[in-house]
């Protein structure tokens, strides 16, 4: 047995130990016995030889604009996936520069811009990505968290459904439609999650996260089926950084700010900086700590009625 496997197998046993020895809870301040710890994912090596490859390449080799520009492209995207943001939005920027009809380039920089909240700027880049190619789907998806965050719900939906009907049995797509549709209609957003659910693979382990949407499972099933048939370190990680987000997002729009913030920052704890779950953790923890300014300034004013 390698180390990657003596690995997870620890793991797994950590994660029945927990379980054996606390109650699960889904309220606000229940205490969260289901945890499974990230090992952080360590920065890709072979990506940083290929930053440096491209660096050179850039530096010393004749380019026409367009190769230039997907090179520009290429390296933002390795400077995405080891945690390089500001220098991975400038490579974006530099590539659209010389190929504005660039669509993956538009799509990336707007994800930074959702992740700096810069809505409008969203909006236009993948608004430019499907103009330039009207299919690329996860354009829509972008879009429509774009939409979410930037507090229009109703147009979100419409982009997130149309993102749904492309793929059916993905259940990443189910659970967005639902995320966005409850700040439209909760009970009409319960009822088509039960239904989209039938349509989802049971030996997906993603799946078990829509079922505990839905209340069929609990926390503590959802990392015993993240566990399941995990086959390296890298096939944990990713998947304890996806499952955190979802749960944390579940508890923070019910209100259970605490727990919602403590799954967030489990998120961001396995260092998959290329996911959005990653990405988009910090931007719920910007949300949630804005909410408690909101609420302090709130209890803060009454107070001074009160007194008054």
């Amino acid at each position: 047995m390698n180390k990657t496997r003596l690995g997870i197998c620890a793991a797994i046993g950590l994660l029945l130990l927990l379980s054996g020895c606390s109650t699960q809870s889904n309220n606000a301040y229940g205490p969260m016995g289901n945890l499974l710890l990230a090992e952080p994912e360590p920065v890709n090596t072979r990506s940083q030889m290929a930053i440096a490859r491209y660096n050179h390449i850039l530096t010393q080799a004749p380019l026409k604009d367009e190769e230039r520009a997907e090179l520009l492209f290429q390296r933002g995207m390795l400077y995405d996936s080891v945690g390089l943001s500001g220098l991975a939005r400038y490579d974006f920027i530099q590539a659209l520069q010389l190929k504005p009809d660039m669509a993956e380039a538009h799509n990336s920089i707007g994800i930074h811009y959702i992740q700096q909240m810069d809505f409008i700027m969203a909006y236009e880049s993948f608004d430019s990505t499907l103009d330039i190619n009207p299919d690329y789907d996860f354009a829509i998806l972008n879009r429509g968290i774009a939409l979410y965050y930037g507090g229009r719900a109703e147009l979100a939906l419409s982009d997130m459904n149309r993102f749904y009907e492309k793929d059916k049995h993905d259940p990443y797509r189910v659970l967005w439609s639902f995320i966005v549709e409850q700040n439209v209609d909760r009970e009409k957003a319960l009822a088509n999650l039960a239904i989209h659910r039938k349509e989802l693979d049971d030996e997906n382990w993603a799946t078990s996260i829509v079922d505990f949407y839905l209340g069929r499972v609990d926390e503590t099933a959802v990392i015993a089926d993240l566990v399941d048939d995990v086959k390296s370190q890298k096939q944990l990680n990713d998947r304890l950084c996806e499952a955190y987000f979802y749960l944390g997002k579940y508890h923070s729009d019910l209100g259970n700010k605490i727990k919602a913030a403590n799954y967030f920052k489990l998120s961001l704890s396995t260092n998959v900086f290329e996911y959005v779950e990653y990405r988009f953790s910090r931007v719920e923890l910007a949300r949630l700590r804005e909410k408690r300014k909101e609420d302090t300034i709130d209890s803060d004013s009454k107070s001074s009625e009160l007194t008054q």
